[in-house]
């Protein structure tokens, strides 16, 4: 009874302890009742909250997701570089290299072919992380490190690009092909007048996917 008048710390544990199952076993291998199991709650404590183990990855990745955006928040305020580009450049690499921000990602990875998931993938990027993007870019316009005069279109198309095209998992590509895309990403980038894709973090993103097996099975 005292844990039903404290739903938000019981969300919080289902949430949390289902991310660890699944990331451990896998989604699919891992049921309703090994989380049941796990938490020490009853049935009706779990579904009081979820229909179903695919609403539950929905708000792991909904939980995971608003991390990303808060730490893209605080990059942004904390990081110091001689010009905008400089500092997006900066703050890409870091969100790349950050292991909390893709601590599930080899759970997501198994989703990847979902229709559901590509979409929410899709709509976060664009309404969410390519704004931000794009204030930066605006700034770079201001110190003449970003020439683009589309910085808002810009961005949003190099979120798209970059999280949607270049993965492997999606196309089953191998790690040259991804790595092929990637330097054409730079190079278009460049075109554009928004020289944000590093070499470093091409290198970054291209051993993400490879430390979630995201490459095809020829590769590994």
């Amino acid at each position: 009874m005292a844990r039903n008048k404290y739903p938000e710390q019981t969300l919080e544990q289902i949430l949390t302890v289902s991310a660890k199952l699944f990331t451990e076993k896998g989604f699919e291998k891992t049921s309703i009742q090994d989380i049941i199991d796990a938490l020490g709650m009853s049935k009706g404590a779990i579904y009081h909250h979820f229909k179903s183990k695919e609403d539950i990855l929905e708000a792991v990745m909904e939980k995971q997701f608003s991390y990303a955006a808060q730490m893209l928040d605080e990059l942004i305020q904390h990081t110091e570089a001689p010009s905008a580009r400089e500092k997006l450049v900066l703050i890409l690499e870091q969100v790349v290299a950050d292991q909390d921000a893709h601590s599930m990602d080899s759970v997501l990875s198994t989703q990847i072919k979902n229709p559901q998931f590509v979409v929410t993938g899709i709509k976060e990027g664009v309404k969410k992380d390519a704004p931000i993007i794009a204030k930066i870019m605006v700034d770079g316009k201001q110190d003449g490190s970003i020439t683009t005069e589309y910085p808002i279109e810009c961005a949003e198309v190099f979120m798209l690009l970059v999280n949607i095209w270049i993965n492997p998992m999606l196309f089953d590509r191998d790690q040259e092909e991804t790595l092929n895309r990637l330097r054409f990403l730079q190079q278009m980038m460049k075109q554009l007048g928004a020289d944000i894709l590093s070499d470093s973090l091409i290198q970054k993103i291209t051993e993400r996917h490879s430390d979630i097996g995201g490459y095809s099975k020829d590769e590994r």
